[in-house]
């Protein structure tokens, strides 16, 4: 009686044990989930009560589905991984906890991370829709072999109007049939996102000032588009466009001399896009002093959220855990959000992909150099409008000037409406 008595209160020990465990569901795209992957048992030792169900979908397909469940109202993870070419977006349609208020009061952790990347964070309104975990601050990488070459000497280029000269002496005929060869640069839509991205006043957003007017007119997209515009006519760059196979092909063969990205793509180059290029590249900042913000990862709560507890858990494990942010960026190169990760020692260490260069540190420098901007409700409409005009700038000839001026009336239309 007495065993019967003992094996039944074990018995209900245990079901009492299991049904205190919580299962997190956590959404992701690649390459996050590798880096959930590693970092996993490191939070069940921490805490054994959270069990993780991790769910994967592709880049475009795992923001689509968030959209989608935060409109309806259900079908979202627990806790929600946004980039940052999407956290506008999200923010505007709601459906993301607020993190400065109870219980979570994130705005204590602001100090923690580097400050551009919590600025992206941060709505006009003052609310923290997400919490950065890495960022990705703007960068130059060239091939070395391609420069040599052309005999063109990388430190030489100190503005854009140096890398435009620079291509004229890149860009040629290798196979003497007229046609070029080895281009500048892949897309030239890629330089005028780098400049109108970059010298964002303080405070402001990319698209709208302080006040929520669009300065999508204003000489930083006319400098931009203008630059653009000239590279396309000068046949400096392949028209080609990233993440299709020709771009993959041309990093591979060099037949492109520069690509403006932010630091990850090195971390690509290295492990996927083109490991027999080692040593053949370089890396440094981008002309005219100009530092962007360049991608970047967040994590979020979704307003649905059942767990809402075990979930704020697990995003101050992964964001704000230097030796996590650290085994993060050991996993996938996923360069850490986080103020106290920069400071290891890894990040004075040579790049052998860099030909030894000390990079880690020279990116880190940059994004600290990145002016703080906030996002804005009009932020999709936007970037969706300017890419349009951009594509009519260097597609189709249009003036520069007209073409913004008309994204700017258009911006305007459709923001108020």
């Amino acid at each position: 009686m007495a065993t019967a008595i003992l094996i039944s209160m074990l018995v209900g020990v245990a079901g009492a044990v299991a049904s205190a465990r919580t299962t997190l569901t956590v959404g992701v795209f690649p390459d996050l989930d590798s880096v959930l992957k590693a970092v996993i048992p490191e939070f069940n030792k921490v805490h054994p009560d959270i069990e993780i169900n991790l769910q994967t979908l592709g880049f475009a397909d795992h923001h689509n589905a968030l959209l989608t469940a935060l409109a309806t109202g259900s079908g979202a993870p627990d806790v929600v991984a946004i980039e940052i070419g999407y956290l506008g977006r999200f923010a505007v349609e709601g459906g993301l906890t607020d993190l400065s208020r109870p219980p979570y009061n994130a705005g204590e952790l602001k100090d923690l991370f580097v400050p551009f990347a919590w600025g992206q964070a941060t709505t006009t309104d003052g609310r923290i829709v997400a919490i950065p975990t890495d960022i990705g601050p703007g960068t130059m990488f060239y091939r070395r072999d391609v420069l040599e070459a052309a005999g063109v000497d990388i430190d030489a280029v100190a503005s854009w109007d140096d890398l435009v000269e620079m291509g004229r002496k890149v860009t040629r005929d290798l196979n003497g049939d007229g046609k070029a060869d080895v281009f500048l640069i892949a897309a030239a839509s890629t330089i005028a996102d780098a400049m109108y991205r970059g010298d964002i006043p303080e405070g402001e957003g990319v698209y709208f000032d302080a006040r929520g007017r669009t300065v999508v007119d204003s000489p930083r997209f006319v400098n931009a588009f203008t630059v653009a515009q000239r590279v396309r006519q000068a046949g400096l760059d392949a028209r080609i466009g990233a993440w299709s196979n020709e771009w993959y092909e041309a990093f591979k063969r060099g037949t492109v001399a520069v690509e403006l990205s932010g630091a990850w793509l090195g971390g690509h180059l290295q492990n996927w896009m083109a490991p027999e290029t080692a040593g053949k590249w370089g890396a440094r900042d981008l002309p005219s002093n100009m530092y962007v913000s360049w991608g970047g990862s967040f994590y979020a709560i979704p307003e649905q959220s059942r767990h809402k507890d075990a979930a704020w858990k697990l995003i101050q494990f992964l964001t704000t855990r230097p030796e996590i942010q650290i085994l993060a960026f050991r996993t996938t190169n996923a360069f850490p959000a986080l103020q106290a990760a920069l400071e290891d020692p890894l990040f004075d260490e040579p790049v052998p992909f860099l030909a030894g260069q000390r990079a880690r540190r020279m990116w880190a420098e940059a994004a600290a150099k990145v002016h703080v901007s906030v996002i804005h409700p009009g932020d999709p409409v936007a970037q969706e409008i300017v890419g349009s005009a951009l594509t009519q700038v260097l597609e189709e000839g249009k003036d520069v000037r007209q073409a913004l001026a008309e994204a700017r009336q258009l911006i305007e239309r459709r923001v108020r409406r």
